[in-house]
C-alpha cells in the first residue's frame, strides 16, 4: 500500500471514531468547546495528518506512528493510585503549585477548578468552560486556528479536558505552577489535551510543565496550548520532555502578546521516542519581548523537530529565537524557524540561530531559519550550524591532562549550558544540569520512574 492511501486510511479511521463518538463527545463537554467541533472536523477532513509533502513536515514523517494500534477513551479511566507513591518529583526543593493530568484529564483530591485567595483560577479546562464560559470563550480556539494545521483541527474535534490557567490584573503568583503530564496505562492510548492559559494586565506567573511515561505501552499525545499575555504581564515557562522510546509527542504552542508582555518559553527535551514542538508567537500590539530557547538531546533512533514562527505585526518588538541540538547514534533532528516581520512592524529587533553537534556519521540534522521582512528600519538576523566537536578544544584539554571522554563531556556540556543557563527557576536549573550531564554520560537511559528500558 502506497504512503498517500496509509494517510488517507488513518484519516478516514479518525473522521470515523468523530462521526461515532460525537454525541459522547458533545455530551460530556461545554458549549464553548462543542461550538468549535464540527468546523474542526471538517478542516480536517480537508487537510488530514500532514505527510512530507507539506514544507513545514518535511523531516519529520508522522505516517509510522499513526499506523499503530491506538486506543481512544472519551472518558477518563479508573486508575487507582496515589500519585505521591509513583510519581516523586525530581526536584524536592521546587516549591510549586502542582498541577496533573492522567492521560489528558486532570485529576486532583480537591476540587477539579480552584478559585485562589489571590484571585488566580486554576485546574480543569473542561470544568472552567463550564463555571466561567464567557473567560474561556473570549481566548478558547482564537489563537490556535483549524485551519492552519491538521493536528490543530483534530485535537480542537476530539478535546475534552485540559489544563486552565487565569491570572488576573496586578497579581503576581508567588508560587511557581507545576503540570506534570503522565501517560499510565496498560494499553497503547492517542491523548488529545487541550491547555488556556490566561495572563491579565500586569500580572506574573512561572510554569514548570513536565512529561513523562510511566508504562510500557506506546502513547500518541496530539496537544494543544494557547497563551494570552495582556499588557505588562510575564510569564516564563519551562517544559521539560521526559518520556519512553515508544511515545510520540506533538506539541502545538500558541502565544498572543498584548502591548510590553514578556513571554519566555524554554523547552529541554530529554527523552523521547519523536518530539514535535509547534511555536507559533504574534507579537499583536507594540513593545513586547519574546524569547524562544530550545534544547533537545537524541540517540538510538529518536527524533526532535523543532518548528517555530514569531510574527512581528507591531514597531518597537524583540524576539530571540535559540535552539541547540546534540544528536547521537542514528538520532535525527530538524529545525524550521521562520521571523516574520510586517510593514508596519518598524524598529523590529528579532535574532534566530539553530546549532547542533553530530557525534556519529550517521546522525542527521536538517535546519532551515528563515526571515521574511517588510519593514526597512530593523535589526534581524538568522543563522545554522550543523558540526562536530571542535577538534581544536579537545586537543587543548587532552594537552592540559584531561581524557578524551571527559573533555567531550565537557565540551558538549558547555555548548548545551547556554540553553539551560535561560531556565529562571534556579531548583529546576540545577536539576536539569544533573540531568543533562546524566543524558550526556549515557547514564539516563530511560526516564525518571518509568518501567520501559529504553536501551
Amino acid at each position: 500500500m502506497s504512503f498517500i492511501a496509509k494517510m488517507l486510511d488513518v484519516k478516514e479511521e479518525l473522521l470515523e471514531l468523530y462521526e461515532a463518538n460525537s454525541d459522547t463527545l458533545n455530551l460530556n463537554s461545554s458549549e464553548v468547546m462543542n461550538g468549535f467541533r464540527e468546523e474542526a472536523i471538517m478542516q480536517f477532513r480537508k487537510k488530514g495528518i500532514p505527510t512530507r509533502k507539506n514544507e513545514d513536515y518535511k523531516y519529520t514523517e508522522l505516517e509510522p506512528v499513526f499506523q499503530k494500534d491506538y486506543k481512544y477513551r472519551f472518558a477518563p479511566k479508573k486508575i487507582t493510585f496515589a500519585v505521591d507513591d509513583i510519581f516523586k518529583c525530581d526536584v524536592p526543593e521546587l516549591d510549586t503549585k502542582i498541577l496533573i493530568l492522567l492521560n489528558g484529564w486532570f485529576i486532583s483530591d480537591e476540587a477539579q477548578l480552584q478559585e485562589l485567595d489571590n484571585g488566580v483560577i486554576i485546574g480543569s479546562l473542561a470544568e472552567a468552560a463550564k463555571q466561567y464560559p464567557d473567560l474561556v470563550g473570549e481566548h478558547y480556539g482564537q489563537h490556535a486556528k483549524t485551519s492552519i494545521d491538521g493536528l490543530v483541527a483534530l485535537n480542537t474535534a476530539f478535546a475534552q479536558d485540559g489544563i486552565f490557567i487565569y491570572v488576573p490584573k496586578n497579581v503576581v503568583v508567588a508560587h511557581d505552577i507545576q503540570i506534570i503530564n503522565i501517560l499510565l496505562d496498560d494499553e497503547s492510548l492517542i491523548v488529545q489535551h487541550r491547555n488556556l492559559f490566561i495572563m491579565e494586565e500586569n500580572s506574573e506567573a512561572k510554569l514548570v510543565i513536565c512529561d513523562h511515561t510511566l508504562s510500557e505501552s506506546e502513547f500518541l499525545t496530539n496537544s494543544v496550548t494557547e497563551i494570552v499575555a495582556k499588557s505588562n504581564s510575564r510569564l516564563d515557562i519551562v517544559k521539560m520532555q521526559n518520556e519512553h522510546n515508544k511515545a510520540t509527542q506533538l506539541s502545538s504552542t500558541f502565544i498572543s502578546q498584548k502591548r510590553s508582555s514578556n513571554v519566555s518559553t524554554n523547552i529541554i527535551s530529554l527523552h523521547g521516542g519523536m518530539i514535535r514542538n509547534n511555536v507559533q508567537v504574534v507579537m499583536e500590539e507594540e513593545g513586547c519581548e519574546n524569547s524562544t530557547f530550545g534544547l533537545f538531546l537524541v540517540d538510538k533512533k529518536q527524533h526532535v523537530s523543532n518548528h517555530t514562527i514569531v510574527e512581528h505585526a507591531s514597531p518597537n518588538c524583540r524576539s530571540t529565537q535559540k535552539f541547540k541540538g546534540v544528536l547521537d547514534d542514528q538520532g535525527t533532528g530538524a529545525f524550521n524557524g521562520r521571523i516574520l516581520v510586517h510593514p508596519d512592524a518598524q524598529k523590529t529587533e528579532a535574532f534566530q540561530s539553530n546549532n547542533n553537534i553530530l557525534l556519529t556519521d550517521e546522525a542527521t540534522m536538517n535546519t532551515k531559519p528563515m526571515l521574511e521582512i517588510y519593514a526597512d528600519d530593523v535589526k534581524c538576523s538568522h543563522g545554522a550550524t550543523v558540526g562536530q566537536l571542535d577538534e581544536d578544544a579537545l586537543f587543548y584539554l587532552r594537552t592540559r591532562g584531561i581524557g578524551q571522554r571527559e573533555a567531550r563531556l565537557m565540551l558538549m556540556f558547555a555548548f548545551a549550558y547556554e540553553i539551560i543557563g535561560e531556565i529562571k527557576v534556579i531548583p529546576l536549573r540545577d536539576r536539569v544540569n544533573d540531568l543533562v550531564e546524566k543524558r550526556l554520560c549515557g547514564e539516563l537511559s530511560r526516564c525518571n520512574n518509568c518501567a520501559m528500558h529504553c536501551g
